[in-house]
């Protein structure tokens, strides 16, 4: 069987090598040298040229390197008739949790307020509310926003979720659809968008969003640059509004050099490293949903491509 890779980030010799672990007979190509075409049934891509995949006439299944997969949804040819299987591995969850967990803190500590008086060898204390008074709102309940919500919690901080459909976590507040938005967001003093990227969630963290938000409090987006109005965050931030901010995805990637967010001292910017892909363990799940597809087992993580996740 032959699978057809396509990445331009992530290491083809890494994933042939704990592929071919999985299923020694695997023929893993390149688009480069795609061969037959008509040999493909497998894909394993990232952002792959639109339309390229409607062309592959027997391909059975399309895995996507990543957890999101707007990067397939953008595509107008993307066959009908062929399962997604959307990225879902412990590698993945465990990275988002670290740089969520890690970038809340800084929040809460107040670091970039500290690093700002390094610079200028200023010695103020900023001492922040106990945890259990600092309430972090999630945006998106699904695997990474459950676990990244467990492990505030466990910290100590009054953690809230919302999501478009009700979904219960145990000791976790949960909220659902655009009716209860503004009752999670008036108390939420730092917000997480962990959010999939839909028609239904581009361009939500807006000025109208913001607005529901006390006053001083701070984002994180480490979902989609898709979700963010930045021309509304850089006036929300300019008014003192929000406090700041940490942005680890843009609308264009990698970020333009001369990008208003380099400079503006409210915005943290990570370069989309929140969480990525480690072949070593994602391979498994990928050869797990090659052998389930060979066996005649319903796959797991298969997309609903009209919800967009």
């Amino acid at each position: 069987m032959a699978l057809l890779f396509i990445s331009e980030t992530d290491r083809l010799d890494l994933w042939r090598k704990y592929l071919l672990a999985e299923i020694p007979d695997l023929d893993m190509r390149l688009l480069s040298a795609i061969g037959n075409k008509e040999d493909i049934e497998y894909a394993l891509v990232w952002r792959p040229p639109a339309g390229l995949l409607k062309t592959l006439p027997n391909l059975k299944v399309v895995f996507s390197l990543g957890a999101g997969i707007d990067h397939l949804a953008s595509d107008p040819d993307l066959p009908e008739n062929v399962p997604v299987v959307r990225m879902v591995d412990s590698s993945l969850t465990s990275g988002m949790t670290e740089y969520v967990v890690m970038t809340v803190l800084n929040h809460h500590k107040s670091m970039r307020l500290y690093r700002e008086q390094q610079n200028r060898k200023e010695w103020t204390l900023h001492e922040p509310p106990v945890t259990w008074d600092r309430r972090v709102g999630i945006m998106g309940m699904g695997v990474l926003g459950s676990d990244v919500a467990g492990k505030l919690s466990y910290l100590g901080f009054d953690v809230a979720g919302w999501s478009r459909t009700h979904r219960e976590r145990p000791g976790i507040k949960t909220y659902a659809g655009a009716e209860q938005l503004e009752d999670f967001l008036k108390t939420t003093e730092i917000l997480v968008c962990l959010l999939p990227l839909t028609d239904e969630t581009e361009d939500i963290l807006n000025k109208d969003l913001f607005a529901m938000l006390p006053k001083e409090a701070s984002v994180i987006n480490a979902a989609r640059g898709g979700h963010l109005v930045e021309e509304d965050l850089i006036e929300a931030l300019d008014s003192d509004h929000l406090s700041e901010a940490t942005l680890d995805v843009f609308k264009s990637e990698p970020l333009d050099k001369n990008h208003p967010f380099w400079e503006h001292p409210k915005i943290t910017i990570t370069p989309h490293a929140a969480s990525t892909t480690h072949p070593s363990s994602s391979a498994r799940n990928v050869a797990d949903g090659i052998r389930r597809f060979e066996s005649g087992e319903d796959l797991l993580n298969v997309v609903d491509m009209k919800r967009g996740y």
